[in-house]
């Protein structure tokens, strides 16, 4: 490999020889991977196609010294660094234009030990790879809802789906993390040990050095549950969106209902003529007993005249695959985002005015119920903070040709802002779009800001770590 200029942690350019690139290249177990080489575009794509940026160099990790070694030469060298896990994260902190992209990607192996009750992911691995692993056996860890997810980066924002309220968030069933730290030191971060950069970790983002292995416990699920879709037409959204609002103050933990307004996918069990006009649509997962979901689901599926629904007891790890053809990778994406502690009427009013006017036939805007489980652990007992939130919103604007981003861009943040009077003001990291959004990113940990920034002063005091949603020493 020739010499390379790579982008500097303090700014400008540091020259690399061939000597060195090749020292450091010939101890990976894994790949060094420069823009002139094969695979180069393949290691650098991630989902948002907004995110266009061309590292210098890409190690493409097969192990945790790979790991260690990639971050040892970065720091070493005073470089500008990234890490990629899936690199599914909205903000495209996963790369770096000019630096080092220490990518994670092939480290993708989950180890269930089902007579501990655990199961030990690498950063690599999806939600698909963790669900195809545990589901089987009737055990889960509460995570999101697109199986091409990346398991590293949801559990470092807090991680939150369809078994929160019943299991908690993600990071409430993280037992323990192994980390390669800023100094290159490898500790083991858990309630006995690094207390506190275990704390941080949960929720904390890529701020405190880089997880090679995540140990979870495991809870039971499945592998079958009663899941569903309700479309109802947009005509009568006020309507579903009261209902909805009623149902879910008295739902049990097992319970869990989002909304969906957008303009309707060909569903097969919809009607034709139905495609593509604006529909709301109710999805919702039960993780107990399904004849008690039936009887739960009831007091909701009477409601209106739908277009149609598809209900039943499948496998739950089909329908966390069900909305993947929605989130396909590739095309541009920019969300908005807002915790709420209820669904006001002034709310629902703000999301039909701007639902009607979706910028694209992909967006849409989603309502998720959280609370449940993951309401009751106390906000400081981890760096996630918004306990609070009884729902979650994702303005979700998705769209294909560039021409369109200054429109599609616009409309998202006009309604992010026609809603925030409704917000509790807090808002769920996994979901800030920008990484540059100084305010949001404080928004993100909440009252745990400060102390996040002692946690970083004591384990990245030059913030080496950066190119993610910051916390600054």
């Amino acid at each position: 490999m020739p010499a390379v200029s790579i982008a500097a942690l303090a700014g400008g350019q540091v020259e690399v020889d061939a000597q060195t690139l090749s020292s450091f290249a010939a101890g990976l177990e894994g790949s060094l991977v420069g823009r002139d080489d094969p695979g180069y575009e393949e290691a650098r794509a991630v989902w948002n196609a907004m995110i266009s940026k061309r590292p210098a160099l890409i190690a493409r990790c097969a192990s945790a010294a790979d790991v260690k070694r990639s971050l040892d030469f970065a720091t070493d060298h005073g470089l500008l660094f990234s890490v990629k896990g899936a690199g599914h994260n909205i903000a495209g902190s996963a790369l770096c234009e000019g630096g080092l992209t220490i990518d994670l990607s092939q480290m993708r192996a989950v180890d269930v030990d089902l007579d501990a009750g655990t199961v030990r992911v690498q950063p690599g691995a999806t939600l698909g790879d963790l669900d195809g692993a545990t589901l089987p056996h009737g055990r889960a860890i509460p995570v999101g809802i697109n199986s091409t997810t990346g398991i590293a980066g949801l559990t470092l924002g807090g991680g939150f789906g369809w078994l929160s309220r019943k299991h908690g968030l993600t990071i409430d069933s993280l037992i323990s993390a192994d980390v390669v730290t800023a100094d290159g030191r490898e500790l083991t971060a858990s309630d006995d040990e690094n207390a506190d950069l275990f704390w941080g970790l949960k929720g904390g983002g890529g701020n405190f050095g880089i997880v090679t292995s995540f140990e979870f416990r495991l809870n039971d699920a499945g592998p079958d549950l009663l899941c569903g879709l309700i479309v109802h037409p947009f005509t009568d959204g006020r309507g579903v969106l009261e209902t909805l609002r009623g149902f879910v103050a008295g739902a049990s933990d097992d319970m869990t209902m989002w909304a969906v307004l957008r303009d309707a996918p060909p569903l097969p069990f919809l009607p034709e003529e139905v495609h593509g006009t604006k529909v709301v649509v109710l999805a919702f997962v039960y993780a107990g007993d399904p004849a008690e979901g039936e009887r739960e689901l009831a007091a909701i599926r009477s409601y209106g005249n739908p277009h149609g629904e598809h209900i039943g007891v499948i496998p739950f790890a089909g329908f966390q695959q069900a909305f993947d053809p929605l989130l396909t990778p590739g095309s541009r994406n920019y969300w908005k985002s807002h915790n709420f502690a209820s669904i006001s009427d002034g709310l629902v009013d703000t999301v039909l005015e701007y639902a009607a006017s979706l910028p694209s036939p992909q967006s849409e805007i989603f309502i998720a119920q959280v609370g449940g489980e993951s309401s009751r652990i106390p906000a400081d007992s981890a760096a996630y903070p918004h306990r609070d939130a009884a729902f979650v919103m994702n303005v979700h604007t998705r769209w294909e040709d560039a021409a369109d981003d200054a429109r599609c861009v616009g409309w998202a943040r006009e309604f992010f802002d026609a809603t925030a009077g409704f917000s509790t003001g807090g808002v769920y990291l996994n979901f800030v779009s920008e990484a540059e959004d100084a305010a949001r990113v404080t928004a993100a940990y909440g009252a745990n800001y400060e102390k996040l920034r002692q946690l970083k002063a004591k384990y990245d005091p030059r913030n080496v770590f950066r190119t993610n949603l910051n916390v600054r020493p």
